[in-house]
């Protein structure tokens, strides 16, 4: 939808879901976990928000996980909107910003993005004037710290110098929907990167420190039902939680087995257990080409 403001930029301004009547009208129509906004502090428009039927736990939809795609043909042209020039980037990765993040719900919702894909207000999307199209991004409530991934594939916001339109998931997870606006940070991602953007993740060092234990040799009487691999260890029960939803997205059927687990005062992302070291080993050789990393064997 955001492509049409190129050729017409009056009409479609309301498309970006962060027009100024935000500011003071109330919604029509209020989710139930949702605080209603405060007459003055923001909020989206009248009519906008959810459906009659949004889906019952919005909170475990899944952010998005960012893959290689090739970017899209025409979305990513210079193009003017509102008497100002955007150039968006070649490229993802290498890219960070804080500004205000707005959101845009059933207004919108079926209509077509600056990706030639329908916006769906309950995926884990966004639109940023100049992120590549499709790409992924980071997305931090800079009051809370809670934060999303979300797939990049339209364009806007264009007013008040607004920096990225969030789909209605993306901010009822980061707890921005009642203000209608939040400051944010955005760290653009690339394909096996979101296990080590800024976060709470040990997983880097850590796993760097177990890689030597790992190829090692394991004791070949190891207890059947206590052997696992370990895909991330977190300091904190909500990032460790975040990468679990990001890996049963990634991994679909073959992730039905994650779970977490805690010990050494972290949180660790595992999957098993295996009968056999054998079968771990094979799992985990296999896993590698899907997570873009190797995973640790772990007995416990």
């Amino acid at each position: 939808m955001r492509l049409f403001i190129i050729a017409l930029a009056a009409l479609v301004l309301t498309a970006c879901g962060s027009a100024p009547q935000r500011q003071t009208e109330r919604p029509a129509v209020e989710h139930p976990s949702v605080q209603a906004p405060v007459p003055g502090s923001g909020g989206y428009l009248a009519g906008d928000g959810p459906d009659d039927h949004p889906p019952a736990n919005i909170d475990a939809i899944p952010d998005a996980v960012p893959v290689d795609e090739p970017l899209h043909r025409y979305a990513n042209r210079p193009y003017v909107a509102l008497d100002k020039t955007y150039r968006p980037l070649s490229r993802p990765g290498n890219f960070k910003q804080r500004g205000i993040a707005s959101w845009y719900g059933r207004k919108f919702n079926g209509q077509r993005t600056a990706s030639g894909e329908k916006y769906d207000m309950y995926a884990m999307t966004a639109a940023h004037p100049t992120l590549p199209i499709p790409s992924y991004a980071r997305v931090t409530n800079v009051a809370t710290g809670k934060s999303v991934v979300v797939r990049i594939n339209d364009r806007g916001p264009f007013l008040h110098d607004r920096a990225i339109d969030l789909s209605y998931t993306a901010a009822h997870k980061l707890g921005i929907i009642g203000n209608g606006s939040q400051e944010v940070e955005i760290e653009s991602l690339v394909a096996g990167s979101y296990p080590s953007v800024r976060d709470e993740i040990a997983r880097a060092p850590e796993q760097s420190a177990m890689q030597t234990v790992a190829s090692a040799p394991l004791p070949a009487d190891a207890p059947q039902g206590h052997i696992f691999l370990q895909l991330g260890a977190f300091n904190t029960l909500a990032a460790a939680e975040r990468f679990l939803s990001e890996m049963k997205a990634r991994l679909g059927d073959a992730g039905k087995e994650l779970a977490l687990f805690t010990q050494d005062n972290k949180t660790r992302v595992r999957i098993g257990p295996y009968s056999s070291l054998a079968d771990a080993r094979s799992s985990r050789d296999s896993l590698k080409d899907k997570l873009g990393f190797l995973p640790v064997l772990n007995m416990h």
